[in-house]
């Protein structure tokens, strides 16, 4: 079972919504960005196929919190959506700042509310181990793009720093589909390791 201490019982894992469709219609907006990035992804067959064995064989399933205004969730919700479709997972989808005693849990580096948070449950909701925010690769990506645009930029307001904004937006939307299959094959990695 999950830690004792745990508030993510198996009937609180239920009342998370179901699917992706259920998030989509009880967000207020950001609809277009969550299915752009749906509509972008499919994943790899391998890393499906062996996420898939572990869905049959240890009962795998998640639950992912995340709020609507959030790129990381905008990119990473949909790469877990195709994953159950392709998996057979169950997931449950939960709104961060509805659920701060099951963020609670999962902060980063023990302070951070960072999300999208994947927790990682087998079929008898023993914890297994989650994922936040984005993949490795993204995360170095990302600091390297700051490195050579946003800190090179001025530091005050104005049309300079702005169109810094721009480009930097417009790098990190340019690797969203590595960073998409970057996060289901770290994903894997991590299952196959917690189920040795």
């Amino acid at each position: 079972m999950a830690s004792p201490t745990s508030v993510v019982t198996q009937q609180r894992f239920e009342t998370g919504y179901k699917s992706f469709v259920e998030w989509q219609a009880n967000i207020e907006n950001r609809q277009e960005e969550f299915q752009q990035h749906y509509d972008e992804y499919q994943p790899k067959t391998d890393d499906a196929a062996a996420i898939k064995q572990l869905v049959e064989t240890r009962g795998v399933k998640a639950l992912l919190i995340g709020e609507n205004w959030c790129p990381d969730v905008w990119r990473g919700m949909p790469v877990i959506a195709r994953m159950a479709e392709a998996t057979g997972m169950t997931v449950r989808y939960f709104f961060r700042d509805q659920n701060k005693d099951i963020m609670s849990e999962f902060l980063k580096n023990g302070e951070f509310e960072s999300i999208p948070t994947v927790v990682f449950y087998d079929g008898d909701h023993n914890y297994l181990y989650h994922f936040i925010e984005r993949p490795m690769a993204a995360s170095d990506d990302m600091a390297q793009l700051r490195k050579e645009i946003l800190d090179v930029a001025p530091q005050e307001d104005g049309p300079e720093k702005e169109a810094a904004r721009t480009k930097y937006r417009e790098a990190t939307a340019a690797k969203a589909g590595d960073w998409r299959h970057a996060t289901l094959t770290e994903i894997r990695e991590n299952l196959e390791r917690a189920l040795r």
